[in-house]
């Protein structure tokens, strides 16, 4: 018995030596490439980490802010634009002057955004039907105000940029809970203070009209 037992624990032995050789073996090529695979990680995890900040760090909220907003400003220039020749009030004028002076500006920055990001800047003339957008006028609406003059247009631009403005305010708050980029959040914020102090103002010209 004892000449069958010694070769089968000589046997055992070595495959447990062969065996502890390949775990050692096996430690020791986990550890040099886990470095290697650390720095492999670390080498992808560079541009994964300044890929947010070449695209500006934003979120779909941020895109679909920008997307919205861009036509929503097109209309209240469009609208101011109208104003030049047809309000009778000086204030209306004035106003409208504001408005254009304050979207136009923010129309090329929203685009500048979308492009950096790689989205779609919304096409120019597109009319003004199908936008879903909260306080966006319909191509009706839009005749209409530009067929009127005098008091009636500067009634009826005011009571439509109330509307308007309320509309895009409430993009705004929409962009400030949910938006991640900080210039467009810084944007949204500037929008709500400026367009809600618009909103007192027009709301005052019509009530003393």
């Amino acid at each position: 018995m004892t000449s069958k037992r010694s070769p089968i624990r000589r046997a055992a032995a070595v495959a447990a030596a062969a065996t502890a050789a390949v775990v050692l073996a096996a430690c020791g090529g986990n550890g040099d490439d886990s470095g290697s695979a650390h720095d492999g990680h670390g080498a992808s995890a560079s541009p994964s980490a300044s890929a947010p900040a070449r695209q500006g760090d934003h979120n779909a909220a941020d895109a679909v802010f920008a997307q919205g907003m861009i036509p929503h400003h097109r209309q209240a220039v469009e609208m101011a634009d109208l104003a030049a020749a047809r309000a009778e009030s000086a204030e209306v004028k004035k106003l409208a002057e504001e408005v254009k002076k304050a979207q136009d500006p923010e129309i090329r920055t929203l685009s500048g955004w979308l492009t950096s990001w790689g989205e779609q800047v919304p096409a120019t003339g597109g009319g003004h039907d199908g936008h879903a957008m909260s306080g966006m006028m319909s191509a009706e609406e839009m005749k209409q105000l530009a067929a009127s003059s005098g008091k009636a247009f500067d009634t009826a631009f005011l009571r439509m940029m109330v509307e308007h403005h309320e509309g895009a305010v409430a993009m705004a708050r929409t962009e400030q809970a949910d938006g991640a980029y900080r210039p467009a959040k810084d944007m949204a914020a500037a929008i709500i203070t400026s367009q809600s102090a618009e909103i007192a103002r027009m709301n005052a010209l019509l009530a003393g009209s």
